[in-house]
């Protein structure tokens, strides 16, 4: 929050950027006692966050106003270096323009509205770096933007961190091996991303499988639709009748798990009674 105005506008906005300055210090050290902690400052990168995502396409949905705690990212490379994922101000390079714009605030002006691009539930700066971090020194909570929201294979969370985009990465291959349509999409989530690869291979395995029975081709989409109703689903069902579900895990952790599982003990692909017991008799 601003200091109380003493009546000089020009001189509360230095005492603004000092003071978001020192709070942005002492956050950085405090992040340093905590383990794997600093990447949680760190401004998400546009390019690099919707390439690991998977561009889709974009469609401008005009002004909206938007929660600053969601302007997690940037799309100018000069913001990166600027401000933090929190968008204090991390060098004094900003300091001239970024006064400016306090005193403004402080004088009662209005301020343009931003530009970001919207993916899933965060947004990325495109023009107003300076105004969302005064705003945000000011205590605002909300900010008026031009808005461009960017659909992605995979979905972005509030949480998402700069170390989370490799793994992001292995959920994107997954979607577009198995292009599953959205409700079956929102079915098909393991709680650990380097499994996606090996449930990636799965599907394609047992599409293939398929394939020889009927003795005919099937595209990806078709072999993801069919896998899903007459493979997942029914093993998923199955698997909670068993009791093979362990809690906290999704139907997909459960349905992976217990498919390595079955062929590790019984080396076959079926599901059956004799292979159910015998898979509760070994969790």
């Amino acid at each position: 929050m601003p200091s109380l105005p003493t009546g000089f506008p020009a001189n509360d906005a230095q005492d603004d950027f000092s003071r978001a300055r020192r709070r942005q210090a002492l956050r950085r050290l405090g992040r340093r006692f905590e383990r794997g902690g600093a990447d949680i400052d760190v401004i998400l990168p546009f390019d690099e966050v919707v390439a690991e995502l998977g561009r889709i396409g974009e469609r401008d949905i005009g002004l909206q106003v938007v929660e600053l705690d969601s302007i997690v990212g940037t799309v100018d490379r000069g913001g990166r270096g600027n401000f933090d994922r929190r968008f204090a101000p991390t060098s004094s390079r900003v300091r001239l323009r970024w006064e400016r714009i306090a005193e403004q605030m402080r004088r009662g002006g209005e301020l343009p509205p931003i530009s970001v691009y919207r993916v899933g539930e965060v947004h990325f700066v495109r023009d107003g770096h300076h105004r969302v971090s005064v705003a945000r020194a000011h205590g605002l909570t909300h900010i008026e933007a031009h808005v461009v929201e960017v659909s992605t294979r995979v979905g972005a969370g509030r949480e998402l961190t700069v170390a989370d985009l490799p793994l992001k990465g292995h959920e994107r291959l997954f979607r577009e091996r198995v292009p599953l349509e959205p409700p079956a999409r929102a079915r098909v989530v393991l709680s650990d991303p380097w499994r996606y690869g090996e449930l990636a291979e799965g599907v394609e395995a047992w599409g293939f499988r398929v394939m020889q029975d009927r003795a005919e081709l099937l595209v990806r989409e078709e072999n993801a639709r069919l896998w899903f109703e007459e493979e997942f689903l029914p093993v998923v069902a199955t698997l909670h009748d068993a009791g093979l579900v362990a809690p906290g895990h999704s139907d997909a952790d459960a349905y992976i798990s217990v498919s390595a599982a079955r062929y590790r003990l019984m080396r076959t692909q079926e599901w059956t009674p004799e292979v159910i017991g015998r898979l509760r008799g070994e969790s």
